[in-house]
């Protein structure tokens, strides 16, 4: 059973919780060296074999966790580190069961505790609520774009991201019947999350090639939208570069519930088998203290990796900074100058032990960036899961955000999608856009408010950007008011300096500009691509289904993040209808998914959230 520790109301109680962290170090310490890389260093922990925490179907026939662990440590030692001893206080209710109906692993089987909340099953229907804690998850605040006037500013800026972990946390929401806080809505995480079928590069010495599309827009008459997307370099399994990767694990107290450090293992055993025996994979974890619990081992070694993860246990406070700095110490003792160099961090991003300022620790993790070390986020958790944390590590770490609620959320990160989760082939991607002011009177880009950036970083190789991943799709949309239409704001008095429409170029709405670095290149380099009428659909329903498809998911994120310049016409099941007229291809059911959580959508109410300072 792991063990739970109440507040400290006395100065006694005090001074006991602060002796109980001072052994943990110690415990902890203990811990590691007995793991080693050797899966028969196990063996003191001696027990019936469970099944594994991979696939959920592969046995590895792993050492179980003890019933009761009466070797290796005194019992204070071993509550310390969250090892098994005599309760100190009631667990809380058991969480649901994860969504996984042909779950077999350990993970999936053990019955761990969670924090008193809303309860669903697994097919949505809500049963009798549970008293339920406020919540203190916290968000990035970043204001919604505005409507710029292409006259005054024709050029817009920002650094393109393949994070989706605003799409999954919102999934979450909905999915046990309530709507998301508006702040956790970044449209292009949406976006992002699927699959549009672009065109491939064929050429890797071309990372990505570019598709655009011009619609009209469904909710704003006479506005029309301008699609922009990208399309990675695929590399082949057999092509992939040697990995250097560094699993750090948060194994907290914070962590203790099924959707936490349990899924988290069962995730990264999806992971495992996908390695090669040219890959060296740590194990670094963190709870009041940090240590190396897997010390470099080959990747074709599945059964030491999973069953390093299977032994893993949940208890006391957060030391996520200092688990940051050991995960990156490993990492640079086992630099691969020829293959990929990875942190990836695995936490509710609850630090509050150690470095946990996010701007001390954001200057921590570029300065590791510098040297070649990327940095990647997933996330896990309800009630205290801190996504700007997530977002500041994420975004200066070149690596991606991910959340993960669901075992089939793992799969699609650490198996479908596995090239794009670890294998870069582009940093620091920008994308600029210079509007023809004698076509477009005013423009908006739908999402993307934490990744703006100013005109001259887009010149600027020292500005970082964002990271693009093998295979990995980016999607972007404008809105765009044309020439004559009526626009958001009235005509000046006075006038305004009139634009001379450039020779030859009448044609053309703007200009896309790209550029990016080739992993472990200081220089950047450019494509340039007009945006013309030949891109444009003369009504809504003759646009690519993409395009379609892709309206209707800004739409939702709209919607849900209370859009000001969204119709108020147009509502959830608008988006219901686009959706279902674009459905296309679905051959994982992400866009049925994304149907149903639309139709769960309306009228549904947000859950308070506390104030963030």
């Amino acid at each position: 059973m792991i063990q739970l520790y109440p507040h400290p109301s006395t100065p006694t109680a005090r001074m006991k919780s602060a002796a109980k962290r001072v052994i943990s170090v110690i415990s902890l310490t203990a811990l590691v060296a007995s793991c080693g890389t050797n899966p028969a260093a196990y063996n003191q922990y001696a027990g019936p074999v469970s099944q594994s925490v991979s696939s959920d179907a592969v046995d590895y026939n792993c050492p179980a966790p003890p019933e009761r662990a009466e070797r290796g440590y005194p019992s204070r030692t071993r509550m310390a580190v969250g090892m098994p001893a005599q309760a100190i206080m009631s667990p809380p209710p058991p969480a649901p069961a994860l969504a996984d109906a042909t779950a077999q692993s350990y993970a999936a089987q053990s019955k761990v505790a969670a924090p008193p909340m809303q309860s669903v099953v697994v097919t949505g229907t809500r049963i009798a609520p549970m008293p339920q804690q406020q919540s203190t998850e916290k968000y990035p605040l970043a204001a919604i774009n505005s409507v710029k006037q292409t006259a005054e500013n024709p050029v817009s800026t920002f650094a393109m991201e393949v994070d989706t972990a605003s799409y999954a946390n919102a999934r979450r929401f909905v999915s046990e019947g309530s709507l998301p806080p508006a702040d956790a809505v970044r449209v292009e995480e949406f976006l992002n999350y699927f699959d549009y079928g672009y065109a491939k590069s064929r050429d890797r010495k071309l990372p990505f090639s570019t598709t655009v599309a011009v619609a009209p827009s469904p909710w704003a008459e006479e506005k029309q939208i301008v699609h922009v997307g990208l399309s990675g370099y695929d590399i082949a399994r057999s092509e992939r570069p040697p990995l250097n990767l560094t699993m750090l694990m948060d194994v907290s107290g914070s962590m203790y519930a099924e959707d936490r450090l349990p899924l988290a293992k069962r995730a990264l055993a999806l992971l495992a088998p996908n390695l090669n025996g040219r890959d060296r994979v740590s194990i670094v974890v963190y709870a009041g203290a940090a240590g190396v619990v897997l010390k470099p081992t080959p990747g074709n070694q599945t059964r030491d990796i999973v069953c390093a993860l299977e032994i893993l246990q949940a208890g006391g406070s957060t030391a996520g900074g200092e688990g940051i700095r050991l995960a990156y110490e490993t990492a640079a003792k086992n630099y691969n100058k020829d293959g990929v160099n990875r942190v990836i961090l695995m936490t509710d991003g609850d630090f509050n032990v150690g470095i946990s300022d996010p701007r001390a620790l954001q200057s921590y993790v570029t300065d590791q960036r510098k040297k070649g070390i990327y940095l990647s986020v997933f996330g896990f958790g309800r009630g205290n899961y801190n996504d700007t944390m997530m977002q500041a590590l994420a975004q200066n770490g070149n690596g991606v955000a991910t959340y993960i609620d669901t075992i089939q959320e793992a799969r699609k990160v650490f198996d479908t999608q596995i090239g794009g989760t670890l294998f870069p082939i582009a940093d620091d991607v920008k994308a600029q856009v210079e509007f023809n002011p004698a076509r477009v009177k005013e423009w908006r880009l739908i999402g993307y408010e934490t990744r703006a950036l100013n005109r001259e970083d887009f010149n600027n190789d020292a500005v970082d950007a964002g990271e693009i991943g093998a295979g990995h799709q980016v999607t972007a949309l404008y809105e765009i008011t044309p020439v004559g239409a009526q626009g958001s704001v009235d005509p000046l008095r006075y006038g305004a300096a009139t634009q001379t429409p450039a020779t030859g170029k009448a044609k053309e709405l703007g200009l896309l500009r790209l550029r990016y670095k080739v992993p472990g290149e200081a220089n950047s380099r450019l494509i340039e691509r007009p945006i013309t009428d030949a891109d444009r659909s003369a009504s809504f329903d003759r646009a690519p289904e993409a395009t379609r498809f892709a309206i209707a998911v800004a739409g939702y994120a709209q919607l849900l993040r209370q859009d000001p310049w969204i119709g108020k016409g147009f509502g959830f099941a608008d988006v219901t209808r686009i959706a279902k007229g674009a459905k296309g291809e679905d051959r994982f059911g992400f866009r049925d998914e994304f149907i149903d959580l639309v139709s769960r959508a309306e009228g549904l109410e947000r859950l308070p959230i506390q104030s963030q300072d």
